[in-house]
């Protein structure tokens, strides 16, 4: 009797081990079972703007913004079922502080311990200089890198102007405020050249040689000097990428994917196409009532959590009245849309501070100062967060925060203001309309648009941008008092007058606080809100995201873009002219505002 209850103990304890050894096997590693090694898969491509995108009932989120970008690659970091992360790099066409924020984002990836791979095809500059903060960059034996260098490239008009008989008349407050110079100028002015000079010089020495000098191994121990040869031996071929130490892997895309798999482990790879991308839901169009889902509101991002953080986005030119999209893309600041959110999110009782996420170059002297004191009368604090431009008018409706953070690749500063207009009385002779005027008032013809200003006409309105630059400089001031930095009149002017500045700049010389992206913002606004760095909160997103049944029921889906030629609009939307289109029409806005202040929006830095 003892021995058979001995047997059945000693198969009770058999099966009881066995049973445990099944349960401690890692999930999918069962005898006999493939080993499956799961990657996450983004693509970075394209303008990735800053403004958010309502998650639209029939078209899902309709792209996604840079926020969200960023996010979907913490996510992957954080997925204990994600092995790495792996980048398709295409054409990226982001600012130079974007680009801080993408590597740093990447590098936190992995410092996690997970292993970034990225595929460039076309390597232009800022694909590549993105792709390096991964841990191996391959590139097809057909592709080429383009490391070359950085240029500034400004537009002039005053020859077309005067061919078409429009002369323009501008007037501005600082030396180097160079707004009008692409009307009234063939080539840059003196001042205008020396800021762009220094400015593009702290990119290429930082941005650029310092970011190859930082994330690629092989070139950590060259000087600058050496990476400066490097790229003045430009352009490379694959081969030659390869054998210079800027790329690791030349590969065609199936065959780097097998090189991954054989350099994490496994039997097979699980490419997680888009990880992380929201898509459309599915309807079904044959049931009348889901059409009823198009009229939806569109999803937030609040999910019942007792304290929330306002993000508040001010992206585009600043002008007055509502804010809209733009017919090239992205869209434009209204201050009466900016006011009611500064003031939603003041009211909000569970809303503990504010963020303003700022990417714009400027506009309408009024429009900045209405939204520039909402933010100063707010009772919950705001704290500013710079993108890849917040100059001008951008750095004027940051000043009333408590703390600003800006990338050391944001361009700001730009402390200045401009008037003008273009005079069409030429073009009118050209064509064959004449006006016949009558007229009360020494200074009637100051608004006229057909006449260049008069001298009295001058004098009054440069009396008026005199005050204005002088409320300008004065709020700085106090300003960067509240954020513990003195200046007196004659110390903030040498900053000023126009002067632009990278974000490294600006905080030695302390326009700004802190060099940090969007994240650090948040984690410092949550702070001044009286919470940890690290709580968890939900985030107030404004102005409100607008879907594609909101601008259509707005008359945005038949705007002046409905109306243009086919061609047309593939030229209007085209990368390399786009950015100008929609300055151009950030101007056109800002028609009826008589002052500005705006950067010289015709620059862009490659």
């Amino acid at each position: 009797m003892l021995r058979v209850v001995f047997k059945l103990a000693f198969a009770a304890c058999f099966v009881l081990t066995v049973s445990l050894a099944a349960d401690d096997a890692p999930k999918g590693e069962k005898s006999g079972e493939k080993k499956i090694t799961s990657i996450a898969h983004i693509r970075l491509s394209g303008d990735i703007d800053e403004t958010p995108v309502a998650n639209d009932p029939l078209f899902g989120a309709m792209g996604e913004n840079f926020k969200t970008k960023l996010e979907r690659i913490q996510k992957a970091q954080k997925d204990p079922n994600v092995k790495a992360l792996y980048l398709h790099v295409d054409g990226l066409q982001i600012g130079w502080a974007k680009m801080d924020e993408l590597r740093k984002t990447l590098a936190d990836f992995r410092k996690s311990g997970k292993k970034v791979y990225a595929y460039v095809e076309d390597g232009a500059a800022k694909d590549y200089l993105v792709a390096i903060e991964a841990d191996k960059v391959c590139m097809p034996p057909s592709g080429f890198l383009i490391v070359v260098g950085m240029r500034a490239e400004m537009l002039y008009f005053k020859n077309l102007l005067e061919k078409l008989g429009i002369r323009a008349d501008f007037i501005t407050m600082g030396d180097f405020k160079s707004a009008g110079e692409m009307f009234t100028n063939e080539k840059a002015s003196p001042e205008a050249k020396s800021q762009l000079k220094t400015v593009l010089e702290d990119f290429f020495l930082h941005n650029y040689i310092g970011s190859i000098q930082s994330s690629r191994k092989k070139a950590k121990d060259l000087s600058t000097d050496d990476v400066r040869k490097l790229i003045d031996d430009g352009m490379f071929s694959a081969q030659q990428a390869k054998k210079a130490g800027l790329i690791d892997n030349i590969a065609y895309v199936k065959e780097f994917e097998k090189q991954i798999l054989k350099d994490l482990g496994g039997d097979e790879l699980k490419i997680q196409k888009d990880y992380g991308k929201q898509k459309a839901a599915d309807l079904d169009f044959s049931n009348p009532f889901a059409l009823l889902k198009l009229l939806a509101p569109t999803k937030t991002s609040l999910t019942g959590k007792s304290d929330r953080i306002a993000l508040i986005y001010a992206v585009g030119s600043i002008h007055t009245g509502k804010s809209s999209s733009s017919i090239f893309g992205g869209t434009t600041i209204g201050s009466t849309t900016m006011i009611e959110a500064i003031r939603q999110a003041d009211a909000d009782p569970k809303v503990r501070a504010i963020v303003l996420r700022v990417d714009s170059g400027g506009g309408s002297a009024l429009a900045s100062d209405l939204i520039w004191n909402e933010l100063k009368n707010c009772k919950k604090p705001v704290v500013a967060s710079m993108s890849d431009v917040a100059a001008s008018g951008g750095y004027y409706i940051c000043m009333s925060a408590k703390k600003i953070f800006a990338d050391p690749g944001t361009l700001t500063g730009s402390i200045g203001v401009i008037s003008g207009k273009l005079a069409t009385k030429g073009l009118y002779d050209k064509i064959g309309i004449t006006t016949d005027t009558i007229a009360f008032g020494k200074n009637s013809g100051l608004l006229n648009s057909s006449d260049v200003f008069a001298p009295s006409e001058k004098v009054a309105m440069k009396k008026l941008m005199v005050e204005v630059y002088d409320q300008f400089l004065t709020k700085a001031i106090e300003g960067r008092k509240n954020a513990g930095k003195i200046f007196n009149m004659e110390q903030l002017r040498k900053l000023a007058d126009g002067r632009i500045w990278t974000g490294r700049q600006a905080k030695e010389k302390g326009l700004i606080d802190e060099l940090g992206g969007f994240d650090d913002a948040i984690a410092e606004a949550k702070v001044q809100g009286g919470l940890d760095r690290d709580a968890d909160v939900d985030y107030l997103i404004l102005p409100k995201p607008r879907s594609f049944i909101d601008a259509l029921l707005d008359g945005e889906g038949f705007g002046v873009s409905a109306m243009m030629s086919p061609d047309m609009r593939k030229l209007a939307l085209t990368p390399e002219l786009r950015r100008h289109f929609q300055q151009l029409e950030g101007m056109w806005q800002m028609r009826n505002d008589r002052v500005w202040m705006m950067l010289p929006f015709a620059v862009e830095m490659k």
